[in-house]
Parts: C-alpha cells; sequence; structure tokens
C-alpha cells in the first residue's frame, strides 16, 4: 500500500540508490551500489558550474568485493560527477576498509576509517546499504550452510519481525525461538 496523498507540493530534490549482489566465478562476491542526487532547478558547482534541472550532481558508484565471511577483499569507488574538485580525492581512503569484515559494529568501524574529512560523506553512507545487501546476497544462498554449522541465525533480534520471540522465528527456526 502506497503512502497517503500528499499535501500540494514541488519536487526539488532525487536521491536514486541502485544495488545489486554477485556470485563471480572465483567464488567472491561483488556488492555494487550507485547513486545520484538530482534537483528540479539549476545549481551553482564550483567545479562544473551551472548545472540543469535533472543533471546529477553526485553521481558515484562502490563495489565491494567480499568472501564468504563478509570480509572485504577489495574496493573500488569511482565518482563520475561532484560539486567540488577535492571530492574524488577521498576515494583512495576507502581502501582503508580492506580486510574488515562486515558484522555487528560495521557502521562504527566505517566512520573510524573513513569518517570526517578522512572520507566522502555520500560513499561512506552507502556501506551501511551495502553490508546490508552483502548480507541479503550471500546469506540467503549459504544459509543451510550456515544452519547446519548450529550458529545462530545473525539476523535474529535484528528487527522487530526477526524477534527471537516472535511468530517468524517460530515458524522458520524454531530452535532458536525463545517465545512461550
Amino acid at each position: 500500500m502506497p503512502l497517503s496523498a500528499p499535501a500540494p507540493r514541488e519536487l526539488l530534490h532525487t536521491r536514486q540508490i541502485e544495488c545489486r549482489g554477485f556470485r563471480r566465478e572465483d567464488g567472491l562476491w561483488d556488492i555494487e551500489a550507485h547513486l545520484t542526487d538530482e534537483k528540479s532547478y539549476p545549481v551553482k558547482s564550483d567545479l562544473r558550474g551551472e548545472l540543469a534541472p535533472g543533471e546529477p550532481i553526485h553521481d558515484m558508484w562502490v563495489r565491494l568485493t567480499l568472501d564468504d565471511d563478509l570480509v572485504i577483499r577489495a574496493i573500488e569507488t569511482a565518482t563520475d560527477a561532484t560539486p567540488y574538485a577535492a571530492c574524488p580525492k577521498a576515494a583512495e581512503n576507502f581502501q582503508a576498509l580492506v580486510g574488515l569484515r562486515i558484522a555487528a559494529g560495521w557502521n562504527r568501524q566505517v566512520i573510524a576509517r573513513v569518517g570526517g574529512v578522512r572520507g566522502c560523506t555520500h560513499i561512506r553512507e552507502l556501506m551501511g546499504v551495502l553490508a546490508t545487501v552483502a548480507f541479503q546476497t550471500i546469506f540467503t544462498l549459504r544459509e543451510k550452510e550456515l544452519m547446519a554449522s548450529g550458529r545462530k541465525p545473525p539476523m535474529l533480534d535484528s528487527c522487530h519481525a526477526w524477534n527471537a520471540s516472535g511468530a517468524v522465528v517460530k515458524s522458520q527456526y524454531p530452535a532458536w525461538y525463545s517465545g512461550d
């Protein structure tokens, strides 16, 4: 069901994020994100002059290459459009994420390595989304293997639906169900 009808309004800003998860032939995983920001009115860019309505202010890409344990083996960023010449220079700092594992505390780890002036706000924000896409890409294919190991499913107690005492866990993971 969509949102209710809004009050009369004018569209000013559109951010689009598209993410994709891939299994590679070499056994690794590529998780990619593409972010664009556009305005519905002309915008001045220090780098590119006046941008026409609908012309991307930001056009950025990220690829994380992960192993089965969600450890980053490689990271690549690309910036096709930014408003400032300095923006693409932050990309190299994201190499500090190589070797990290996507797990609890992921966002804190990202901020510790590429927070503030060391990173790019937009690329850094994508890291949380990429973590979710990585989990959804990899876990669904490895679920039986992980469950056979006897390890607690990682999504338990991560949201309302996955409450260990709730109906979803009772139905899908009865061994981990903690309700009455």
